[in-house]
């Protein structure tokens, strides 16, 4: 792949940053050609490709753990997502392809190291996107089957129309407005959607903190517990199942060398990363809070069905429509950033060694309009993965954000590594590894006993 990277061990390696464009490659001589965001636009970015579906369980791992927990769960998972990014920023440029991770993994494990984070990435974000369907076709339209069937906004309105139906509703808002989002070619082309959909997430943030206060004067809230209720778990390890929640909450690392390569300087990325992981943390940790609040112990994995039923006595039902139709326009505008990264990758998987695909309008397009013929498929095939998607969350998204960049320092391929690096990265994929099988194990044991346990799915 083209160009290559100029490398020198003990200074540092400076690889060559080429946006997705080259025409929008900026730089002087003798400089790593960059593109123009700045680190506003990196910040939102970044922030958007944090905050997805993830947030919608955080009030649930709440439940799970207990106020105090979880806020400590939500800063200890935010302070390792910074540094393996920080790891991997360190690591980049000494291989001799375009930056990106799967080049790192590629330079510490070789050709096995690169496609295992690909299929990693393909899998997750394939969920995860699958999942965004799902939620959007069920704001809008509404759930289909089970015991806690509930009526989208559309249906709420005008009643069962064909063009109400579920099917009909996640073809169009694929078609009209998700695809003229996904083929934009340039990741920083999205910066003021994603500007857009950090508002939606605060407004979602601000609406459920309005009811919540609503509620507790009303008299009808009460305070959340600080601490698990062992009472309501069948074993003290089910606490672990909330922790691939907040993981694959934080799971953002393959989109991070395409935001840094089109900055003007790739030196601001770990300030904007920093400054990302801070306000998302903030968030998710307000969201949980409030959320708990507003619901307690009937909080579900999917809080948007706690909105549906009711937030609280007296509530008006176009205000808990509001939080729904926030959170789905918030999803709509991260679908994008996503996309591009499944995108990627299954475009290295199947075509290794091809010219970037950016340059290649014919292979983008197709590639893009498979993809999303095969993710409306499974989102009108499936219409509820979240046991499936919390296996996958303790599995695929815990090597992408833990065990893969911990690796990566403990390989030390070109022996820049610190002593205090090596053990924080065992640290990592020891941490990684206990709670991942702890949770596995849990979930496979309640399966097995038929438990559905609401609040232990997880969701990105």
């Amino acid at each position: 792949m083209t160009p290559a990277a100029s490398m020198g061990k003990g200074t540092g390696a400076v690889g060559v940053e080429e946006a997705l464009l080259p025409e929008f490659s900026g730089g002087g001589p003798g400089e790593a050609p960059g593109g123009g965001a700045s680190v506003c636009g990196a910040v939102f970015n970044v922030s958007t490709s944090i905050i997805g579906a993830g947030i919608m369980s955080i009030p649930a791992a709440m439940r799970v753990l207990g106020v105090l927990p979880a806020l400590l769960l939500i800063a200890a998972v935010a302070a390792l997502s910074d540094a393996s990014v920080e790891f991997m920023q360190r690591y980049t440029g000494w291989d001799s392809g375009p930056p990106s991770y799967a080049g790192i993994m590629g330079d510490a494990f070789g050709r096995a190291g690169a496609m295992a984070l690909n299929v990693c990435i393909a899998f997750t974000t394939t969920g995860t996107l699958v999942v965004y369907l799902i939620i959007i076709g069920d704001v809008m339209s509404g759930s289909v089957g089970g015991g806690d069937e509930h009526a989208g906004v559309l249906r709420e309105l005008f009643g069962e129309q064909w063009w109400t139906a579920r099917e009909v509703v996640i073809l169009v808002m694929a078609v009209v407005v998700l695809l003229p989002l996904v083929l934009r070619r340039r990741v920083d082309s999205l910066k003021f959607t994603s500007a857009v959909s950090i508002l939606l997430a605060v407004v979602f943030m601000f609406i459920t903190l309005g009811i919540a206060v609503y509620t507790l004067f009303s008299g009808t809230a009460k305070m959340p517990r600080m601490f698990p209720d062992f009472s309501h778990l069948h074993s003290p390890f089910e606490l672990f199942t909330a922790v691939p929640v907040i993981v694959v909450a934080f799971t953002f690392h393959f989109n991070v060398h395409p935001i840094r390569a089109e900055m003007s300087k790739t030196s601001d990325m770990k300030a904007a990363v920093r400054i990302s992981v801070v306000l998302c943390a903030v968030i998710y940790a307000l969201v949980g809070f409030f959320g708990f609040l507003l619901f307690g112990d009937t909080t579900m994995a999917d809080v948007l069905v706690n909105f549906d039923r009711s937030s609280g006595a007296g509530v008006p039902q176009a205000l808990n429509d509001a939080a729904r139709l926030s959170y789905a326009l918030h999803l709509v505008l991260v679908f994008p950033l996503l996309l591009f990264s499944l995108r990627v990758n299954v475009d290295e998987l199947l075509f290794p060694g091809r010219r970037p695909l950016a340059t290649d309008k014919r292979r983008f397009v197709t590639l893009t309009a498979v993809l999303m013929a095969v993710l409306y498929a499974l989102a009108i095939a499936i219409p509820s993965i979240w046991t499936l998607f919390q296996y996958s969350g303790s599995t695929f998204a815990v090597c992408i954000s833990l065990i893969f960049p911990g690796a990566i320092v403990l390989r030390d391929a070109h022996g820049i590594a610190k002593s205090k690096d090596k053990a924080l990265a065992a640290t990592m994929i020891t941490l990684a590894v206990i709670t991942s099988t702890i949770a596995i194990a849990s979930n496979v044991m309640s399966s097995i006993s038929g438990k559905v346990e609401g609040g232990h799915t997880a969701d990105s």
